[in-house]
């Protein structure tokens, strides 16, 4: 079987977030955003993972270290910001340098760091479709209402992409194309570091652009296949309001996971879970609830309306009622409300 890669390209400041905190860690229900993506890629799937940073690569690689210290991640730094050619040539010649030895049917996916709502189902998927293609390159692409501003997607009569065009440098009859980029792509290994080389900077941004090296290979002769996706698992996150349209989706994930395990959530739209939180089977969680950090319930209980428990762990059968739990514990059937605080102050 042969092997395959991941670069994650996390170097962005994320200005638009307007935070010292680099883009990147910004967190999402006990996830940073990298760290969402980085769940997606599954230890099964990738035999190696480059993480490619940049602004406040020091902090990017503290918190990996701390929240995914049961990994292995390769680390490589991008000193200017030239692009996402230039960012994937670095990765790369990091996972070079690690793994020299590969042969033409290994591959490397590339995606970007910023991206929490991809799913390991939809990148196992993309995996074994670009596989049986036997393409030089995937691309997932996406369809959107208003493509504008995002690079579309030019295909060839028999339907292969021919080129990414970004939405600056577009004709009036390109941007007319709904079907965009998304920004995740599957290479060929061999084929990826040649076609970085022959990219250049003629463009309006006057960066090295990733999706130059599809025209590349398409030119080349390579084939170059589309893998058309949900356009919700491929939205990005570039400010706080988009990371906030993100939280309300992975809301609805996390709290129907949950309640197919067992557990009633009596108004999901209400109640905030974070994913490092662990809730027995039978345990009612009420209105207006957050559960937040390692808070730890057990079965039978019941929590709520409006309680706030962080890093805190319910016994079996307690009830904790319109109270406030930080940092403490509930013994078996207690009962804690309501208009209770216990624990720590929050920070």
């Amino acid at each position: 079987m042969s092997s395959i890669a991941a670069v994650v390209l996390a170097a962005g400041k994320g200005t638009r977030m307007k935070s010292e905190l680099p883009k990147p860690l910004h967190q999402i229900r006990g996830r940073t955003l990298l760290g969402w993506v980085l769940s997606a890629l599954t230890p099964e799937l990738f035999d190696e993972a480059v993480i490619v940073v940049g602004h406040g690569s020091e902090l990017v690689m503290d918190s990996l270290a701390e929240h995914q210290s049961d990994r292995r991640f390769l680390f490589a730094e991008q000193m200017a910001q030239r692009g996402t050619g230039d960012a994937t040539a670095v990765g790369l010649a990091e996972l070079d340098g690690a793994a020299p030895s590969f042969n033409d049917h290994d591959h490397v996916l590339v995606l970007p760091g910023d991206t929490p709502l991809v799913t390991s189902a939809t990148v196992e998927a993309l995996i074994a479709a670009h596989r049986a293609s036997e393409a030089a390159c995937t691309v997932v692409t996406i369809r959107v209402p208003d493509p504008t501003g995002y690079g579309r997607i030019v295909r060839t009569p028999n339907q292969d992409v021919e080129a990414i065009v970004e939405h600056a440098d577009a004709t009036a009859d390109q941007r007319r194309i709904d079907e965009i980029n998304s920004a995740v792509y599957c290479f060929r290994r061999s084929l990826l570091a040649p076609a970085l080389r022959m990219i250049d900077s003629d463009n309006s941004q006057g960066e090295l652009y990733l999706t130059d090296v599809v025209g590349v290979l398409a030119q080349a002769g390579h084939t170059v296949v589309p893998f058309e996706a949900d356009p919700g698992e491929f939205a990005g996150v570039n400010d706080r309001s988009q990371l906030g349209e993100a939280a309300t989706v992975l809301d609805a994930r996390i709290a129907t996971e949950w309640m197919r395990s067992g557990v009633t959530i009596v108004q999901p739209s209400s109640t905030v879970i974070d994913v490092t939180a662990t809730i027995g089977p039978d345990t009612t969680i009420h209105a207006g609830s957050v559960i937040e950090g390692t808070t730890t319930i057990g079965e039978s209980a019941s929590i709520g309306p409006a309680t706030h428990l962080r890093n805190a762990t319910v016994g079996d059968r307690a009830a904790v009622t319109m109270s406030r739990v930080v940092d403490t514990e509930v013994p078996a059937e207690a009962t804690v409300g309501p208009f209770t605080d216990l624990g720590n102050p929050i920070s």
